[in-house]
């Protein structure tokens, strides 16, 4: 069992049910709070966050310490890992979000029925959101502020491996929320590894928690879907697939296929697979590869992409299905676009794929039947990310087809109720 940090000293199911209690009481301050209060919560915590980088980064280089040591790898320490830079972003992102309109109160349909009854629907918070993730620091800053800007209550709870750095930048966002005279449960953080606390929050906190967002690898979202009494915004995997079309400029398609692999091989919108049509092979097929491979990505392909370069590794039927999170990518060759959409089908995940093409008619085809929540052209996978959507930051990006799919941003996380209003009308 993984130990109990010494901040508590109760037992978990105590230590849960209070901050679900907690959340609960604070949720509905929010909702019912001014936009302009929730805006001053995120910018006091991006200064909070910016006059404390340096305690922050010391909590993170502690934590990057201790994953180095147990022999982590490569990609997750980076997902990990805080720098001047990217702590910037953190801050900058809560800024973003409280430039953002104000997600509730929205008026989404307004109708008046034959009867005289003026009926609207309007933008409300989804209550209380519990979210469970792993390695990045950042997401407690990310699903705070968009939590905050919604209205609604939020409980983190981080990973082991990433617990100082996400206590600092939890310090941050409370400083701000007491500045703005909102509760500190509004962003409760779980103060324990202990697994236990997991199961806690799946099982709804007593009815306290409305949502579940898992952000980490396989195994922790498919325990969330599995386990979960509470609706759950999740994807399990994102198998991401650059498809270059027959007509594609071939410097256009290293731009994006380079980016869209390399620039961070941990981040979900990375791409795992390159399907090259046919027609073009013979002239952009050995350039992609020989690209990827100097570039330091391995390259496991089938048995025309094994041919046009040496260096190439064969690719099993298990590689097509494999997110890599790392330097490494399957490459295969299709009998054009109908293929290409076949094989998407049968191996993605639903999350993100791009067609690099000149052909509009493909180009729509495309983005028409690929059924993923984020489908692009001409443009790197690597734009799918809340952030460069406009939303400031995203919690996740949810591949699911009920309510929020693709960034869950601010919009995401509310839901609706109708106002009706009468003049005494009764019904028959």
């Amino acid at each position: 069992m993984n130990k109990v940090s010494p901040t508590i000293a109760e037992d978990v199911p105590a230590v849960m049910a209070a901050l679900g209690r907690g959340a609960k009481a604070a949720a509905r301050a929010l909702a019912l709070s001014p936009r302009e209060q929730r805006d001053a919560a995120l910018r006091a915590g991006a200064r909070h966050l910016r006059a404390s980088a340096a305690a922050i980064l010391a909590a993170n280089a502690q934590d990057v310490a201790a994953a180095k040591a147990r022999g982590t790898q490569g990609s997750f320490i980076d997902r990990l890992t805080l720098d001047d830079k990217r702590l910037e972003a953190v801050a900058r992102s809560l800024d973003e979000i409280a430039d953002l309109p104000d997600p509730l109160a929205r008026v989404l349909a307004r109708y008046e029925r034959p009867n005289g009854l003026l009926i609207e629907r309007v933008a409300t918070p989804l209550g209380v959101v519990g979210i469970i993730f792993e390695s990045r620091p950042n997401v407690a800053a990310d699903a705070g502020g968009l939590c905050l800007k919604s209205g609604n209550a939020a409980i983190l709870r981080g990973g082991s491996e990433s617990f100082h750095s996400v206590r600092a930048i939890h310090a941050c966002l409370t400083a701000g929320l007491r500045e703005a005279g909102l509760p500190e449960a509004a962003i409760s953080l779980v103060p324990t590894t202990d697994r236990a606390a997991v199961g806690e929050m799946l099982a709804g906190l007593d009815g306290a928690i409305d949502v579940i967002v898992p952000r980490g690898g396989k195994s922790l979202v498919a325990r969330v879907q599995s386990e979960a009494r509470v609706p759950v915004f999740a994807h399990l995997e994102g198998i991401v697939h650059v498809f270059v079309e027959r007509t594609a400029d071939l410097e256009k398609a290293k731009k994006i296929v380079l980016n869209a692999k390399m620039r961070r091989t941990g981040i979900c919108g990375a791409a795992e697979t390159l399907l090259v049509d046919r027609a073009c092979a013979q002239t952009h097929l050995k350039p992609l590869v020989a690209m990827l491979i100097e570039a330091g990505c391995e390259v496991r392909g089938d048995g025309a992409t094994q041919a046009a370069d040496a260096r190439v590794k064969p690719a099993r039927d298990e590689d097509w299905r494999t997110e890599y999170l790392d330097a490494i990518i399957s490459v295969g060759v299709v009998d054009g676009l109908a293929a290409a959409i076949d094989h998407i089908e049968r191996y993605g995940s639903h999350h993100t794929d791009c067609i690099v093409s000149e052909d509009r008619a493909a180009a729509e085809k495309f983005l028409n039947e690929v059924d993923s929540a984020i489908v692009l052209h001409n443009a790197s996978t690597q734009f799918a990310d809340g952030g460069e959507f406009g939303f400031g930051a995203e919690i996740g990006i949810a591949t699911g087809r009920m309510h929020a799919r693709g960034p869950v941003g601010v919009e995401q996380l509310t839901s609706f109720k109708y106002r009706v209003r009468g003049d005494g009308q009764t019904r028959a």
